[in-house]
C-alpha cells in the first residue's frame, strides 16, 4: 500500500493512501472509482476498469473547468483511445494519463500548489 505524507495542503479533499482496489480520501476509504477535485468528490464514478472508461463517463469533467485532468488507469498504465478524452482537450483541458498511484501523488502535489486540478481515478 502506498501511503502519502501531506504538507500544508489546503484542499478540502486530499488523498491519504492508495492500493489497487482501495483509496483513502480524508478519513474515508473507497473501493470504487472516484473523481476528486480540491473542493468536490464524486464517490460513485461508474467506470470500474479502464475498459469501461468512455467519453460519456468523462463528460462531467467539463463542468469543473479544470486546467488539468489526471486520469488514473488503475494499477497499470493503459492509454485509452484519444476519442475517449479528445473532447476535453478540445475544451482546453490538459489531460495526463498515468497509473492511479502516480495520479494520486500528482493530484496531491498539484492541489497543494492550489492548482485547478481534477483526478478521475479508476481504483482497480
Amino acid at each position: 500500500m502506498t501511503t502519502f505524507n501531506l504538507d500544508d495542503n489546503q484542499a478540502l479533499y486530499q488523498i491519504y493512501s492508495y492500493s489497487p482496489g482501495l483509496i483513502q480520501i480524508n478519513e474515508t476509504k473507497y473501493s470504487q472509482s472516484v473523481i476528486i477535485t480540491p473542493t468536490q468528490l464524486i464517490d460513485h464514478w461508474p467506470p470500474q476498469s479502464i475498459s469501461a472508461l468512455s467519453a460519456d463517463s468523462l463528460r462531467i469533467i467539463i463542468n469543473f473547468h479544470p486546467d488539468v485532468l489526471l486520469i488514473g488507469t488503475g494499477s497499470q498504465l493503459i492509454f485509452p483511445a484519444l476519442e475517449i478524452y479528445g473532447e476535453l482537450i478540445n475544451a482546453g483541458i490538459g489531460v495526463e494519463i498515468m497509473d492511479t498511484s502516480a495520479a494520486c501523488r500528482t493530484y496531491n502535489a498539484l492541489s497543494a500548489e492550489n492548482r485547478n486540478v481534477v483526478a478521475a481515478l479508476i481504483i482497480s
